[in-house]
């Protein structure tokens, strides 16, 4: 009885017709989650800056992720109001959704609407369909829900894929990182350690990155944020920096796709592996 041949392998790895048959599924993979080595700091800052926020180096722009939340939010408008300072808060939609009214605070407040998406998921599978519907969605609501039209577009944990990419562009909006985070997101993160954090790579036309709820953070994360943010404030206008949101920040924005070509020469196979673990809520 002739029994089917195995698939060839060398050193335990498939050879010949084995490996044209899982080209084409490594391709695609490698096509979805390539451009999401952007997320690596070093990779944006030095070849997407643009991405990364940079802007007018007299101005740095301060942005929060993830609300609104009726519990946080608040808090963080208090304290912006006494500082004097106007932000960016890139909002999730069905937070916006539930909580039209705040949402429509922080615009009344004078802080400017950006969008997070629709959900604060993770994008490892290539779904273009679901990122460019759920996103379309998100924009609908921020719109309708605040009478502002949103600009700016940050995925969760700052994972661009190809699909997110592509749903931006149908959005109409530019998708921004930032340049230094406060690592405000974990469980031992205190006032002191957000502030350090932050100033570690502070600098004038830097996009600065925190939260303003734990919504996908460690429960409680927020308070430490809201903790060092006068000192955060502090330290730019004592460095000769003005603080406020993206609209005052001259920051383009990403307008491209970064390929796979273009991101695997700065950041190579390690980076790219890094983009898919991301710690970060962003």
């Amino acid at each position: 009885m002739n029994r089917p041949e195995a698939p060839r392998t060398r050193h335990g790895f498939p050879t010949g017709r084995a490996v044209y048959a899982v080209a084409p599924v490594v391709a695609a993979a490698l096509a979805h989650i390539g451009p999401a080595a952007t997320w690596l700091p070093e990779l944006r800052r030095r070849r997407f800056p643009g991405l990364a926020g940079r802007g007018s180096p007299g101005h740095v722009a301060l942005t929060f992720d993830d609300g609104p939340d009726p519990a946080s939010t608040p808090r963080f408008l208090d304290t912006l109001d006494g500082l004097g300072v106007r932000a960016t808060f890139f909002v999730l939609g069905e937070n916006a959704l539930r909580h039209p009214a705040l949402t429509r605070e922080l615009v009344r407040r004078g802080h400017e609407l950006a969008v997070h998406g629709w959900t604060h998921d993770r994008p490892w599978w290539p779904s273009p369909a679901r990122d460019t519907r759920e996103l379309l969605r998100a924009v609908r609501v921020v719109d309708e829900v605040s009478g502002r039209a949103p600009r700016w577009y940050r995925p969760p944990y700052g994972i661009l894929t190809s699909g997110r990419w592509a749903a931006a562009r149908r959005a109409g909006l530019r998708p921004v990182l930032w340049t230094a985070w406060g690592k405000d997101w974990r469980h031992d993160a205190t006032p002191a350690s957000v502030r350090a954090t932050v100033a570690a790579d502070l600098c004038g036309g830097g996009t600065v990155l925190l939260h303003d709820t734990d919504h996908a953070s460690a429960p409680g994360s927020w308070r430490a944020t809201l903790g060092a943010l006068p000192d955060i404030v502090r330290d730019c206008r004592e460095a000769g920096l003005a603080v406020g949101p993206l609209g005052e920040h001259g920051a383009g924005g990403a307008t491209g796709t970064p390929g796979t070509a273009a991101v695997a020469g700065t950041a190579g196979t390690a980076g790219t592996a890094a983009s898919f673990r991301s710690p970060a809520p962003g």
